[in-house]
């Protein structure tokens, strides 16, 4: 079996500079867990940040089930990421620091049926920055389009 991907968040490759990444495992309800097997989620304007010692992501969307009716989950709320301690504490440390943030990247299901999120610790991109990541990916397809057509 292989891990099926639910949603990655492109826009975080665009807007950040990936420093470190981490797999965590999602605490979800029954009905987000269907939901999520639908493909219906949204990581765009999701963050993760530690309280009490604990990781929690936030921003993220999970449309509602569609065979569930009118008992289903809240769509955004604050769920809680399961790491272990060791992670968090230096998550936390990162976290600290001035610049660092920490997004979530993808949210997919392992071979063994669980839902996990991978989590990477991020410093902002600079306009300048982001119009070099642009040049060199349209340098990049222009040298694969040239190698094919010939």
């Amino acid at each position: 079996m292989e891990t099926k991907s639910v949603t990655k968040n492109r826009k975080a490759y665009h807007e950040y500079h990936i420093l470190d990444k981490y797999e965590a495992g999602i605490e979800l309800l029954g009905s987000e867990v269907k939901s999520l097997r639908e493909g219906s989620a949204n990581l765009k304007e999701a963050y993760i940040t530690i309280r009490k010692g604990q990781a929690f992501i936030i921003g993220v969307h999970i449309s509602p089930y569609s065979h569930t009716g009118d008992m289903g989950h809240e769509p955004v709320r604050d769920r809680k990421l399961l790491l272990h301690k060791r992670e968090i504490g230096k998550i936390k440390s990162l976290l600290d620091q001035k610049g660092l943030t920490a997004i979530p990247l993808e949210l997919y299901f392992n071979p063994n049926g669980r839902a996990k999120l991978e989590v990477g610790i991020a410093k902002g991109k600079k306009t300048y920055d982001k119009k070099k990541t642009i040049r060199e990916r349209d340098i990049q397809r222009d040298a694969q389009r040239e190698l094919r057509n010939r």
